[in-house]
């Protein structure tokens, strides 16, 4: 007797975001995009770094240079503008957009807030689960979502690479480093009221040295020491 195998399948599974367009009345094909004349200057020194055949290779750079005059995301618009520019399939373009997390291509907020939740962040300082529920409880919000007032946007990200300064969350260029809930608080009201807040370690500590102060390199150099000649 041959023994009857059943078929099993994994249960379809959801996802927050999808994978291709679907046009809406702010992101769709009719709605013009093109470079202004600072963002097409620099595109145009970009493009001269490859070969004119290799062009293409620009495409990262330049979806970039798009996400930052298009308010923090790329739209349909957008990528297909950087497609013409660079001469090649659109298709190619939605492939990178995409696939990198670092386009958005969906509107966000003035300050995208990415909070890093993963094991240095979680366990570093008073964890990455204590800033994020101060930030949802300040802000409104929950994770994936943007204010009201459209000046913040919150959403959990895998490690930034700021592992010795941890917790840490990136709001769009800059690393704010060593939070606790107080300091949380109080770089999002600066930055919600316009006011200038240093980037970096929000603690006494400078850049990535040991938290009880440094440990090496406390003297003066032995070049110095012995008037070591320096190379231009």
């Amino acid at each position: 007797m041959i023994a009857q195998r059943g078929f099993a399948s994994s249960s379809a599974q959801s996802s927050d975001k999808l994978m291709v367009h679907r046009d809406t009345d702010y992101n769709n094909p009719s709605i013009p995009f093109e470079f202004n004349t600072e963002t097409l200057k620099q595109a145009e020194e970009i493009i001269s770094h490859y070969p004119p055949q290799y062009k293409k290779a620009a495409v990262i750079p330049l979806l970039d240079l798009g996400q930052r005059q298009n308010s923090g995301w790329v739209s349909i618009s957008v990528m297909n503008y950087v497609a013409k520019l660079l001469e090649m399939p659109p298709m190619r373009v939605y492939e990178v957009a995409s696939f990198y997390t670092m386009f958005n291509r969906e509107p966000v907020g003035k300050h995208f807030v990415q909070l890093c939740t993963t094991t240095p962040c979680m366990l570093g300082g008073c964890g990455s689960t204590s800033i994020l529920e101060t930030i949802e409880k300040h802000l409104g919000i929950k994770q994936g979502q943007t204010t009201d007032d459209k000046l913040f946007t919150l959403i959990e990200v895998e490690c930034l690479g700021a592992c010795a300064n941890a917790p840490m969350m990136q709001v769009n260029d800059d690393f704010y480093e060593d939070l606790t809930p107080e300091t949380t608080i109080k770089v999002l009201d600066a930055l919600r009221n316009g006011q200038p807040i240093k980037p970096g370690p929000q603690s006494a500590r400078h850049s990535s040295e040991p938290a009880s102060g440094r440990t090496a390199l406390v003297s003066e150099p032995y070049a110095t020491q012995h008037n070591v000649q320096e190379f231009a």
